[in-house]
């Protein structure tokens, strides 16, 4: 093995050091010349397209002027609770809790929002199905117990809303449908 004097190593290590740092600004400024192109969207938002569907929402005015609705309508029988209003895929809208309201009745009004708009009817219909069927109450987010209303558009269903507090279901279902009818004002 032959010895490299230290001169010759020093420049060699400082020849390696600017060849490789040539290379990499070079790759660096290479990659920030020539931007990369936008991906193409792989379907074009156009109506006649047959991969695309449209669906009917309420939109968040809507939502509230219902909710509010139904809490002025508990309200006027000293009823103190809570109402959720949830779109056609169960994702909340707008949760009011009423003054008073208990602990317990924010969940359960959007629980029932879901049930309701999930069957397109009233969860107190929904609870009679459990006779033939009790495994229903099993599935996630649902509750069978009145007080869920849908609101539909061209029969099908496009929201729910959900109504917790009151001493019972048929109560809470009464201000439930008061808020779909207030969406027809």
């Amino acid at each position: 093995m032959q010895k490299i004097s230290r001169r010759a190593r020093v420049l060699t290590i400082a020849a390696t050091a600017a060849v490789l740092g040539a290379g990499t600004f070079g790759a660096v400024s290479a990659s920030a010349e020539a931007p990369a192109a936008a991906p193409k969207a792989a379907v074009t938002a156009d109506a006649s397209n047959k991969n695309l569907t449209q669906s009917t929402h309420l939109n968040v005015a809507a939502a509230t002027k219902a909710a509010q609705a139904t809490l002025d309508a508990a309200k006027k029988e000293n009823q103190r609770v809570s109402v959720a209003v949830v779109d056609r895929n169960g994702n909340t809208i707008v949760e009011l809790r009423g003054d008073g309201a208990g602990p317990q009745s924010p969940e359960s009004a959007v629980k029932k929002a879901y049930t309701a708009v999930s069957w397109n009817a009233p969860t107190s219909e929904l609870t009679k199905r459990l006779e033939q069927a009790p495994n229903l109450k099993d599935i996630p987010g649902t509750l069978f117990l009145a007080g869920g209303a849908p609101v539909t558009a061209k029969d099908a269903p496009i929201a729910g809303i959900g109504v917790a507090g009151a001493p019972s279901g048929d109560l809470d279902e009464k201000f439930a449908k008061a808020g779909v009818a207030a969406l027809g004002r």
